[in-house]
């Protein structure tokens, strides 16, 4: 796919719903006891996958044009599958419901892509058994396909190297099944949709600073869930908004959980022209409307317990930063290296391919901002966060950028492209 730049964005639009949200939901109510619906569910392939597993384990899910039908079987309600559980391109998926089944009465297998074979599962692996799960990495390599028996479970205190959702809610789900409370803490407190919604489906999760306990064998009832509009997604226009000349862009309904909103907070920053306006809350989660404006930003640094409430963003902040004045520093993300693509490598790669001047480092990046970029094409590695990074970089790049495997965006934005094009002005 190929772009040029643009004169100016203007308009409104509504990104599409949470991710980390949207497969939450899924699980939650497969293992609630009876009928759970989610607006807003976000079809991409991700969460598709969640869809596809669960249903594998006897949920009976529906799926309507603008919401899912969930009917839960309650905790103890999933079946063994005949077959392999596929996540494709799902790195939740896999994290989070090897959590669930590794509290199972029965023995599973799970699988998925060629980069979810190679992304570190051995961060799961260790504190299921130390509850006691029997959870092995087929291969021996600490990465999927992953044999799951199904055991009882003993509570633990569990202390993460990395602030990870994922690791996070694998840990907690496991909980649900087991003999005692379980308890989590991080060195930073990641994204906490898990325990938000847990506790909304009825179970007890108490967060005290960076630690989370659950309670064992709680009772879960569906539930009616609308899912805010993901921050994650909304990055592409906030950064589209405040670099492209000209622009002001009205963003609805994005979800602003603080553990979630460090795009918001590097924008103030910045400098960036970015009015969050008077928020509501939906199922546990507050939302807000953005109003984004051409914008002068200044470099800065991007460091700390910051990092995992952007963590996500980081490939479109780099790009933002290629147009501040002054250097921007983004250090402690080193968890970059172990996404979809190995995030360092190919920003900086395909940034330096297009003039800017940026340095990897071990935990991150350094960007010089001020060098005009020029189109070149670029390789996405078929990472959905670096096509849409470099589709924005491209709107504001002379000449033609053209960007390889861009239609790897349908892992988390399907109508990325169509909603771009929509508020470019002739």
């Amino acid at each position: 796919m190929k772009f040029t730049r643009a004169k100016a964005l203007r308009g409104e639009l509504t990104v599409p719903g949470d991710k980390s949200i949207s497969h939450r939901a899924i699980m939650f109510g497969s293992l609630a006891k009876g009928l759970t619906t989610v607006d807003n569910f976000l079809k991409g392939a991700d969460c598709l996958s969640t869809i596809d597993c669960f249903r594998k384990l006897g949920i009976s899910i529906e799926e309507k044009e603008n919401q899912i039908k969930i009917q839960g079987n309650g905790l103890h309600g999933l079946t063994q599958p005949g077959q392999i559980l596929d996540v494709g391109n799902s790195g939740t998926t896999i994290r989070l419901i090897s959590g669930i089944l590794s509290g199972q009465c029965f023995d599973v297998s799970l699988t998925g892509d060629s980069s979810i074979q190679k992304r570190p599962m051995g961060r799961i692996i260790e504190p299921l058994s130390q509850m006691g799960a029997s959870i092995q990495s087929v291969k021996d390599n600490d990465c999927a396909p992953l044999k799951i028996q199904g055991k009882l479970l003993h509570g633990i205190h569990y202390q993460t190297k990395v602030a990870s959702a994922q690791v996070k809610s694998a840990i907690l789900l496991a909980g649900l099944y087991a003999d005692s409370p379980t308890s989590v803490t991080e060195p930073a407190l990641s994204r906490n949709h898990t325990e938000l919604m847990l506790n909304f489906f009825g179970a007890k999760v108490e967060t005290k600073g960076a630690t989370a306990t659950i309670q064992p064998d709680p009772f879960l009832t569906g539930q009616a869930i609308t899912v805010p509009g993901d921050i994650s997604s909304a990055a592409y226009f906030i950064a589209a908004g405040c670099i492209t000349p000209n622009s002001e862009l009205f963003i609805r309904n994005v979800g602003i959980n603080p553990t979630r909103d460090g795009m918001l907070k590097v924008c103030k920053m910045m400098g960036a022209d970015v009015t969050v306006l008077p928020h509501k809350v939906q199922s546990g989660e507050p939302t807000a409307d953005l109003l984004v404006k051409t914008s002068s930003l200044n470099g800065c640094t991007i460091e700390g317990d910051l990092i995992p409430t952007l963590i996500d963003e980081l490939p479109m902040i780099a790009v933002m930063a290629c147009f501040a004045k002054g250097t921007t520093v983004i250090r402690d993300a080193a968890e970059l290296k172990v996404k979809e693509s190995n995030r360092i490598n190919v920003m900086v790669e395909n940034l330096t391919a297009m003039g800017a001047h940026i340095t990897a480092t071990d935990d991150g990046m350094i960007i010089e901002g001020g060098y005009p970029l020029q189109g070149a094409v670029v390789d996405s590695h078929l990472d959905h966060r670096i096509a849409m990074s470099f589709a924005v970089a491209g709107l504001n790049a002379d000449g033609e950028t053209e960007i390889l495997g861009a239609e790897c965006v349908n892992i988390s934005y399907p109508g990325f492209y169509q909603d771009l094009n929509q508020i470019q002005s002739s």
